[in-house]
């Protein structure tokens, strides 16, 4: 049994939470908000973010950061990405021996481009981090709450680390692989976020199965056209936090980002979007960061560049897709052989 503090009471951290109490080990699952945390420990639901789900009678909810922290060898970090730099700062003065950080964040933060486990690494002090990290792939809180088949991907620098909290997590309803391709994961995890906000909008304008499995498959292009110019593997964006994300969140209706896109589409402005969503749109946020990195690499992202115009510069989402249907004819092969050629394998 391993003691271990989940920072992030929402969907996703009471999910994961979940899976560890499952697995026997004492967790503590910490959020701000004390109504919240009583409803957790006396009523054992989180109605909010999982509405209908019983949680285990052994997880238990604080607010009090010290208390959450003190004693546990692993900490699980599940927050927004713009939230990040805040909660470590509040977490870091509770830290009083090396821990092994996990995060389950997916996005990148704008003008610095840096990636999660990046910033966490700025932020915790090497010596009271023992290493970080990443745990992603398609997955959907309310399926995993639910106890069904999910599985997903640990990466870390250090491979003992990785298999440490593969260990933690694996069960008979969530299997866990590992994949030391740290910036693989995390950068498929974050911009999968993108090509899903277009899926929806795709959707909302009224548009088929055709227009989806295209920005899907083209959106997988140009993640790894990125992610191989900032040093990821190129097999990776094949796996569960390149393709496989990438379908379960363009597909889903559970999927936060699909949904927004999907009321874009539909002529929503975005304010109202985010309003109605009451929950954090992550693909919104890496939509700015992706398109500020792809000018600065120059690296060709034409569906985040017409999203990132529809996102904040107005442009109409019909006129978007049409300007993405209306682009110079090319070659489809020359993105499998820029892949290949980055692999050093030849055709």
């Amino acid at each position: 049994m391993e003691k271990v503090a989940v920072i992030g009471a929402g969907s996703w951290g009471t999910a994961l939470a979940l899976v560890l109490a499952d697995n026997g080990h004492d967790v503590r699952l910490w959020g701000r908000r004390q109504e919240q945390i009583n409803e957790i420990n006396s009523l054992h639901t989180n109605e909010k973010y999982l509405p209908g789900v019983s949680l285990p009678e052994e997880l238990r909810g604080f607010t009090d950061l010290h208390e959450t922290v003190s004693g546990a060898g692993m900490i699980l970090i599940v927050a927004p990405t713009k939230a990040i730099r805040e909660v470590l700062g509040d977490l870091v003065p509770h830290l009083d021996h090396p821990v092994t950080i996990v995060h389950a964040s997916k996005g990148i933060e704008p003008e610095t481009y840096k990636r999660v486990s990046e910033i966490i690494e700025e932020e915790v002090p090497a010596e009271v981090r023992k290493s970080i990290v990443v745990l992603s792939g398609p997955s959907h809180a309310e399926e995993v709450s639910l106890r069904q088949p999910t599985t997903v991907t640990v990466s870390s620098a250090d491979i003992e680390e990785a298999e440490f909290v593969q260990d933690l997590f694996i069960n008979q309803n969530f299997r866990v692989y590992t994949n030391p391709d740290i910036v693989g994961v995390e950068l498929g995890g974050a911009l999968k976020n993108i090509i899903a906000l277009g899926a929806g909008m795709s959707d909302g304008l009224g548009y088929g199965d055709n227009a989806k499995a295209a920005l899907i498959t083209r959106g997988l292009a140009e993640i790894a056209r990125l992610g191989t110019k900032m040093g990821a593997n190129p097999l990776t964006f094949a796996g569960l936090t390149g393709i496989g994300d990438l379908i379960v969140t363009c597909t889903s209706v559970h999927s936060r980002n699909w949904r927004a896109g999907n009321m874009l589409g539909k002529g929503e402005a975005l304010d109202a979007v985010l309003e109605k969503m009451g929950m954090v749109v992550e693909g919104v946020r890496t939509t700015k960061a992706a398109y500020q990195l792809a000018q600065n690499e120059n690296v060709e992202m034409p569906i985040t560049n017409v999203l990132h115009d529809v996102l904040f510069d107005g442009k109409n989402a019909k006129e978007a897709v049409d300007e993405l249907m209306r682009r110079s004819r090319t070659h489809e092969v020359e993105d499998v052989s820029s892949l290949l050629s980055n692999l050093n394998i030849t055709e």
